[in-house]
């Protein structure tokens, strides 16, 4: 997935970058509450206004969330220079929850 930025801009208003994206506003504004490395500027209209860095580091969240699958949380990691844990076994809750699955499958069955 290539994705151009046009080069003779310096910012970019939200429904510009969503088309550059790739993505709804509102899919734009939830990763900026998500990810402290999105930081849009304010216009003197208050509306949002995003530098080319700002859109290559959307490109990027998008591909980490849509083409490699992962969560939000792993790719805020990502960022962090974290790689993202892998848990070896599930939280005993999720264990609880499927044995009670089972319970109604059988009970159901």
């Amino acid at each position: 997935m290539m994705v151009q930025i046009p080069e003779n801009r310096k910012y970019f208003r939200i429904g510009e970058a969503s088309r550059i994206v790739g993505v709804e506003p509102y899919v734009l504004r939830y990763w900026e509450s998500e990810f402290s490395q999105i930081r849009p500027q304010r216009a003197d209209s208050n509306q949002r206004t995003y530098q080319k860095q700002d859109l290559e580091t959307l490109i990027e969240i998008k591909r980490l969330l849509y083409e490699e699958k992962m969560t939000i949380e792993g790719a805020r990691l990502r960022f962090k220079g974290d790689k993202p844990e892998k848990t070896t076994s599930p939280s005993p809750i999720i264990e609880e929850a499927k044995t009670e699955l089972r319970q109604i499958l059988k009970i159901l069955g």
